[in-house]
C-alpha cells in the first residue's frame, strides 16, 4: 500500500436481552447452550473488527450496482465454521439497510449497533450452532455505501468516480459494501457476481468465471478468488475500462484494466506487469495466486495506490517503482497476511526492501545506498515500526523506511545473499495463504539462520531511538 492513515472506527455492541432469555432455556437432546460470538478480535489498533466465533471460509457476494445514483442491492453468502457453541454470532457492516438475514435456511433475527450486526437465530437450544460446524448465512441488504475517510483524511470504502464507483478497503473500508468478518486474521475465499449498466465493467479480483452475460441494459461479470484473501483486499471497480488479458508462463491469467483517459501513459508500466511478477518469484519464491494484473484508474479517484490481491489498484498511470512495491504484497501481505494491524510492517517493510533490490539489480543502485538514504530521513525514526503508537500511525514512514531497513540488517547479519534470498522463499513457503505476527518473523529469521538477533531486534526493530548506522 502506498502511505495512508486509517481511522479508528466506534461500535458499539449489540443489546443482548432476548439472548440472554434464550440461554436460560433448558437443553433439549442434542442441543447445545451455546453463547454470542465476540463483537471483535481485540485487535490493539481496532479491537471492535472482526468478530469471534467463528471463521469465514467463503463469501459469495451477488452486487446490483446503479453508478449513478450511487447504490448498491446485494446478497452476501457467508459460509463459516463455528469455533465455539453460538447463539448468535456479529458480522461487520457499516451504513447500509439489511432487509432480511437467514442462518441454515431459518429466518435470523438481526440487530443493529453502529457497525455492529447481529444475527440471532430461533431461541431454540436445537437450533444452536455446534462448535465444529459448519454454517451458511445469507444477508439481503441494499443503499448509498459510504465513503469512509482516515485519521489522514485519506478515504477507502466506496468510493464514487466519474463513470463508477471503487471500493478499496484498508483497514476497515470493505465493510461498506457487505457484511462479514472484517479482520486480517480470517481469510476466505470468494464469488463476485456484479451487474452493472451496459458499457461498465466491473472488475475484481483473482479469474473471471466465464465471460460477460448482457440482457438488456445490463451487464453482469462473474470473478473468482480461490486463494483466501483478507477483506481489506478484495476490491471492485466499475467503470470504462480497456482491459486485457494474457497467460505468463506456468499458467498464471494476467488481466489489466485501464482507463482510456490514461491508457497510452499507463502502456509501458502494465505491459512490464508479467516481467516484475517473474522478477519477484525468483526472489521470494513461486507467485502464489492464479492470476495477476492491474486495475488503473484516474488519479483523482483515489489517494493513494493499494495491493489488492492478484490485481493491486493505481490512481493514474504507475511508475516501475510503484508496481515492483505493489506487487510484491502479492507475497507480503496478501498470501502472508499479517495476524493483526500491529504488524503492517511485515508488509511494507519487505514491500519497500524490494524496492531496493529492484534499484539494485537493474539501475546499479546498491541496497545499502538505500539504505543510508532512508537512515538520514528523520520521519523514519519518529516511532519503532513493530510498535506504532496509535491507528493513526500504522501506515506511517517508519513502518515503510525503518521496516525496509530491519531487513537489510537481516541480509547483513546473513553475510550471504543465497542464504538471504532463500530465508525469503523459505518465510512464504511457510506462511503461505496463512496469517503471520512479528514474533512469527523474528523466532523463524533465528531458527533459520542460528544467529541470536535479539540486538538487532531490539535496536532496528522495536528501540525508541536511532541506533548507529553499522550497530
Amino acid at each position: 500500500m502506498d502511505h495512508r492513515t486509517p481511522a479508528c472506527r466506534r461500535a458499539a455492541r449489540a443489546a443482548l436481552p432476548l439472548l440472554a432469555l434464550a440461554l436460560l432455556a433448558p437443553a433439549c437432546s442434542g442441543g447445545v447452550e451455546g453463547k454470542p460470538g465476540a463483537s471483535g478480535v481485540r485487535d490493539p489498533y481496532f479491537p471492535k473488527l472482526g468478530n469471534g466465533g467463528y471463521d469465514v471460509t467463503h463469501y459469495a457476494l451477488t452486487l446490483d450496482v446503479d453508478p449513478d445514483e450511487q447504490t448498491l442491492r446485494g446478497t452476501a453468502e457467508i459460509t463459516a465454521r463455528a469455533t465455539q457453541d453460538l447463539s448468535s454470532f456479529n458480522l461487520d457492516l457499516a451504513g447500509l439497510t439489511v432487509e432480511s438475514a437467514t442462518v441454515e435456511g431459518r429466518p435470523a433475527a438481526v440487530n443493529r449497533a453502529g457497525n455492529e450486526l447481529t444475527l440471532r437465530t430461533d431461541a431454540k437450544v436445537e437450533d444452536r450452532l455446534r462448535k465444529g460446524e459448519t454454517f451458511r448465512a445469507v444477508v439481503r441488504y441494499s443503499g448509498s455505501p459510504k465513503t469512509i475517510t482516515d485519521a489522514d483524511e485519506s478515504e477507502e470504502g466506496w468510493l464514487p468516480t466519474d463513470d463508477g464507483a471503487l471500493a478499496l478497503g484498508e483497514p476497515t473500508g470493505s465493510m461498506a459494501w457487505f457484511p462479514g468478518n472484517h479482520h486480517p486474521s480470517d481469510k476466505a475465499a470468494y464469488d463476485l457476481t456484479v451487474t452493472v449498466p451496459k458499457g461498465l465493467t466491473a472488475v475484481s479480483n483473482g479469474v473471471m468465471a466465464g465471460p460477460p452475460v448482457t440482457e438488456k441494459d445490463r451487464t453482469t461479470f462473474r470473478w473468482h478468488t480461490a486463494e483466501p484473501m483478507a477483506s481489506y483486499l478484495a476490491t471492485l471497480a466499475v467503470g470504462k475500462f480497456e482491459t486485457k488479458t494474457s497467460t505468463m508462463a506456468g499458467g498464471v491469467t494476467v488481466f489489466t484494466a485501464v482507463d482510456p483517459e490514461v491508457a497510452k501513459a499507463s502502456a509501458r508500466t502494465v505491459g512490464r506487469v508479467p516481467e516484475v511478477v517473474a522478477w519477484e518469484a525468483e526472489h521470494f519464491g513461486p507467485y502464489p495466486f492464479s492470476a495477476t494484473g492491474a486495475i488503473v484508474d484516474r488519479e483523482d479517484d483515489a489517494g493513494y495506490a493499494l495491493e489488492t490481491q492478484t490485481r493491486p489498484f493505481f490512481p493514474g498511470p504507475p511508475s516501475v517503482g510503484l508496481l515492483v512495491h505493489e506487487m510484491a504484497h502479492q507475497w507480503f501481505g496478501d498470501s502472508v497476511t499479517p495476524e493483526s494491524w500491529r504488524d503492517m510492517w511485515l508488509n511494507e517493510g519487505l514491500a519497500t526492501y524490494a524496492e531496493w533490490l529492484w534499484e539494485e539489480e537493474k539501475n546499479d543502485v546498491p541496497a545499502e545506498e538505500s539504505f543510508e538514504e532512508a537512515y538520514e530521513d528523520k520521519a523514519n525514526w519518529a516511532f519503532p515500526p513493530a510498535d506504532p503508537p496509535s491507528a493513526a500511525a500504522i501506515s506511517d514512514d517508519p513502518v515503510y523506511g525503518r521496516g525496509a531497513m530491519v531487513v537489510h540488517r537481516i541480509r547483513e547479519a546473513v553475510d550471504d545473499d543465497e542464504e538471504f534470498f532463500a530465508l525469503l522463499r523459505g518465510w512464504t513457503k511457510k506462511y503461505r495463504h496463512r496469517n503471520a505476527s512479528t514474533a512469527d518473523f523474528t523466532a523463524y529469521v533465528e531458527e533459520e539462520t542460528g544467529q541470536d538477533l535479539s540486538d538487532l531486534w531490539k535496536a532496528w526493530l522495536y528501540g525508541g531511538s536511532r541506533p548507529a548506522a553499522d550497530g
